[in-house]
């Protein structure tokens, strides 16, 4: 342990930031060290408040992860009225300038950008997502007999299982991902999203590292 002494609080100002500032920075450092591992794919479920409280959270969190190693992000923005997110969408497509942008809304998807992947639906139901593709299974005359996970897998539009769903402000999960999340580890933060940390990220992730995964056996 290093102890640094003859300093006095005032001389915290000398380096242009506060003690509580560099007490926040050191329990960073702690927790970054004290990871070991880091889920592969990660999923933000917020609602259409919080986009519209704090719409360029998604970028900041983006660059955490992608700094930390994480591959892959999705976003799941909760609301009825797709619509209503609209004004934000100039801010969400800020995140293909550090990656590669899949944006699903109710006008259809558009993929924008390069390097990790970054997913983002608007509105999205898990439910009807299994319906459509049930749907288009039936279309097909797909025989009942030969359906089985990977034939649902194949028909549904994400193909993505995060191992790692964050849920912020304490509130119920959605049925987003509802087929693809069954195996995936839950946290539920009860700080809300417009004052969402790298400091509460990195407690997910220390969260995440200290389960045992069993994949529903």
């Amino acid at each position: 342990m290093v102890i640094i002494t003859d300093i006095h609080p005032n001389d915290w100002n000398v380096f242009g930031a506060s003690y509580g500032m560099l007490i926040h920075r050191y329990y960073e450092w702690k927790l970054k060290r004290e990871l070991k591992s880091f889920p592969d794919s990660l999923c933000f479920m917020i609602t259409g408040e919080d986009i519209t409280d704090a719409p360029q959270k998604p970028l900041e969190v983006v660059k955490w992860c992608k700094n930390l190693g994480i591959s892959r992000v999705i976003f799941h923005i909760n609301t009825k009225k797709s619509e209503s997110v609209d004004s934000y969408i100039s801010s969400l497509k800020k995140i293909s300038e550090i990656a590669r942008l899949t944006l699903h809304t109710s006008k259809g998807e558009e993929v924008l950008g390069e390097g990790m992947d970054v997913f983002v639906a608007v509105g999205m139901s898990g439910r009807n997502e299994i319906a459509s593709a049930v749907k288009k299974m039936a279309e097909e005359g797909i025989d009942p007999d030969i359906v089985e996970e990977k034939t649902i897998d194949s028909y549904l539009e994400f193909r993505n299982e995060p191992d790692l769903v964050i849920k912020t402000g304490g509130n119920h999960l959605t049925d987003f991902l509802i087929w693809q999340s069954v195996y995936s580890e839950l946290f539920f933060s009860d700080v809300n999203w417009i004052n969402f940390r790298k400091i509460d990220l990195l407690r997910a992730l220390r969260d995440y590292q200290t389960r045992k995964r069993r994949y529903g056996k």
